[in-house]
């Protein structure tokens, strides 16, 4: 189990790729989702 191990949190972290065992942050997705919203407003008020 080392970083040629797709499964695993070290070999996701050595592809840069996420998964079940490295999942994404939650709050980086909140911040995201916040910004698409703000966007979305903005654009049907224009």
């Amino acid at each position: 189990m080392g970083k040629g191990d797709r499964k695993t949190a070290k070999g996701k972290r050595f592809r840069h790729s996420f998964g079940k065992s490295r999942p994404k942050s939650k709050a980086r997705k909140r911040k995201r989702a916040e910004k698409l919203a703000k966007k979305i407003i903005r654009d049907k008020n224009a």
